[in-house]
């Protein structure tokens, strides 16, 4: 069959079925995954990929999985993680995610939750989390681990060999060689494909129950406005949990049936991603935040001719991007300007980032702010905005080529019908959305499932609106839109966004509810903030140390200015403060999908919170910090509360942008 002429009414209506299209279609002629090991690149063919899958599915089989148990898969990316997956789809079984870096609490609800009988961990770490809960979790009663290192003295009945389990597969299809196409035969579309569960922001994650028909509608959907090829090539490094990653590393490779590669390890993804140069990324608003703050900082510590190169040409990528959001046609002027920036600047930092052959990038889960947004248009790097949730199998808008507006999260794609509920005179409410993609209910939690479907329609908690022109715009959760006791609204997550656009800091989070004025805690990024100090002479000893330093608020003070220059009156920021350490989700201040538990955080930080809203200069602080191997320390501090200066106060500071500033209006 040729690839190019296939429709959607061709393609099989479950995942393992498209596994067998595509080894049918491709067989060792193509590359299907791709993993770095001991720094070479091993490859895996679609046949390879399917014999994998087979030999582990009967292997489960052989083990006592039956249709309809489940079977959690927790480790990073690679492509036994796939193998697992797909062969207990084809065993008709149910598979679900957990993040890898998951406290025993969490994992210990999450496999609980969901009845899992069988175990996936990848190594002797994640093992080790399991065999600690043993007593919690009587249903399990197979531990598979794919890595072996550190775990030969481990007696443990409940412990096999990842490769065992093959092993044992290969004996069964020996026997029965029609048994597992006899298996992936009988999986109908209506039944259940996975359980994904949520990040869960306001408590517990919720368990989330979608059917092949739901991921495959979706995916389809999203390729007919963003088409991926065969001769693509994808780079797995973020969370296989989380919904995003899941579409593309597994949905949609097989759907479309490009190569996904897998990073060595998570601390090689940037470097694995600069050799591979793949033509799709995808990756949530953190990455994107974090490349921008490395090219500015790498930008400050430069030669003085590479400085005025930077300086020269970003201006001119600022004004090529608006062209293009504009929707206007560049002069030639501007298009010979452009070429030159590109050949002189642009060309050179795309490859160095790993975009240097990108088609398709995409950012999703939480929103990335325009100022980031626009930066990586101005590198020529054609940036898109995606919205949806787990709930409806991921992907519900998207930017067009050729219509981008960074305010908003793109156009609804073909399968997705989108609503605002209840809007108000200015057309804002929530963000309501049905179709062939929208999920099952949630799993155990039928008060949830009818709270979040009511007559067809999944109320998101999302707070939007439609623009003239068909755009979704999402101004924040429902629940988190603030208003001044003035009455004024604002939206805590546009300001954090703008606030984030700085090398400097790694998270914000804004504060003002029912309060007289805006203010904001602020966390640094270490790493960066720290190479400031040094450069500046200025010695520190932690996190905290930094944090406290009096040049550190000043340099942090002129990135609020910049930001308050672009805010309303009434939502710009008053008061600031640096926090003594970094929000973790370990410590419940984030979701493993980096959003902010905002409900957690003014529990855990109400002492700070009100220090902000007082007349305090500093605040003693004494509390307790975690560290990662679990042990902990009390820390004391005294943390200062940075007052604002009135606006005219920093006119000489905002004079100083001068002529580019004006040119690119920024």
């Amino acid at each position: 069959m040729n690839p190019a002429k296939t429709t959607s009414q061709d393609i099989p209506g479950s995942l393992p079925s498209l596994l067998i299209w595509n080894a049918a279609r491709f067989g060792n002629s193509r590359v299907a995954l791709r993993e770095k090991e001991f720094g070479i690149w091993q490859s895996v063919t679609w046949q390879q990929y399917l014999e994998h899958v087979r030999d582990f599915s009967l292997g489960l089989i052989y083990l006592g999985l039956s249709p309809g148990e489940t079977l959690g898969i927790i480790g990073v990316n690679r492509p036994e993680w796939l193998y697992a997956e797909l062969a207990v789809q084809a065993a008709r079984a149910v598979p679900f995610g957990i993040f890898q870096d998951s406290v025993l609490t969490e994992v210990s609800y999450i496999i609980d939750h969901s009845e899992a009988t069988m175990i996936v961990a990848e190594d002797q770490e994640q093992v080790d989390k399991i065999l600690d809960l043993k007593e919690k979790l009587p249903r399990v009663k197979k531990v598979i681990y794919t890595d072996p290192k550190g775990l030969w003295d481990y007696e443990d009945e409940i412990l096999i060999d990842y490769y065992e389990v093959e092993r044992l597969g290969r004996e069964l299809h020996e026997k029965n060689t029609d048994l597992f196409e006899e298996n992936v035969s009988a999986i109908n579309e209506a039944d259940l494909a996975i359980i994904c569960y949520t990040s869960g922001t306001t408590g517990n994650p919720k368990g989330t129950l979608l059917t092949y028909k739901n991921i495959l509608s979706m995916v389809a959907s999203l390729n007919e406005v963003d088409t991926k090829k065969p001769d693509d090539q994808f780079l797995s490094f973020i969370p296989l949990p989380w919904i995003v990653e899941q579409t593309i590393s597994v949905f949609s490779s097989l759907y479309s049936g490009y190569t996904v590669n897998f990073p060595e390890r998570p601390e090689t993804a940037m470097a694995d991603l600069y050799e591979i140069a793949p033509s799709l990324v995808v990756a949530g608003p953190s990455m994107w935040e974090g490349l921008s703050r490395q090219v500015m900082v790498k930008h400050l510590d430069a030669s003085f001719l590479k400085r005025f190169i930077y300086d020269l040409c970003l201006p001119i990528g600022y004004r090529w991007a608006d062209f293009k959001f504009e929707k206007k046609r560049p002069p030639l002027g501007w298009k010979i300007l452009y070429w030159l920036a590109y050949a002189a600047m642009f060309r050179a930092l795309r490859d160095r980032l790993g975009f240097s052959r990108v088609r398709s990038a995409m950012t999703g889960g939480a929103a990335l702010g325009p100022d980031v947004f626009r930066f990586f248009h101005a590198l020529g790097i054609n940036l898109k905005q995606i919205y949806g949730q787990t709930e409806v199998a991921g992907y519900s808008t998207i930017h067009h080529d050729g219509d981008i507006n960074f305010d908003s999260v793109g156009i609804p794609v073909p399968s997705a019908n989108i609503s605002i509920f209840e809007p108000d005179a200015e057309g804002v409410g929530e963000v309501i959305s049905s179709g062939e993609g929208l999920f099952q209910g949630y799993l155990k939690n039928e008060e949830a499932t009818l709270e979040s479907i009511i007559d067809g329609w999944l109320h998101s908690g999302d707070a939007g609106y439609f623009t003239p022109e068909g755009h979704l715009v999402i101004i924040d959760r429902v629940k988190d839109l603030m208003h001044l006791k003035s009455g004024a609204r604002f939206s805590p997550m546009f300001i954090e966004n703008k606030i984030k656009f700085c090398p400097y800091i790694v998270e914000a989070v804004v504060l003002g509810h029912k309060q007289d004025y805006v203010t904001t805690m602020i966390c640094l990024d270490y790493k960066h903030a720290g190479k400031w100090a040094e450069d500046h002479r200025i010695s520190y000893t932690t996190y905290s140390d930094l944090s406290a330093k009096p040049d550190v608020y000043d340099l942090i003070e002129r990135e609020v200015v910049r930001v308050n220059e672009t805010l309303p009156e009434k939502a710009r920021i008053k008061k600031f403060l640096l926090l003594y350490k970094e929000l973790d989700a370990d410590d419940e201040e984030l979701t493993r999908t980096k959003k902010i538990r905002r409900g957690f955080i003014n529990e855990k930080y109400v002492k700070e919170i009100a220090g902000l809203y007082s007349d305090a200069e500093e605040l003693p602080i004494e509390t307790v910090i975690r560290y990662q191997d679990g042990k902990t320390a009390t820390l004391r501090t005294n943390l200062v509360i940075r007052t604002m200066k009135p606006a005219d106060a920093y006119r000489d500071l905002l004079k100083k942008k001068g002529f580019w500033r004006r040119l690119i209006g920024n």
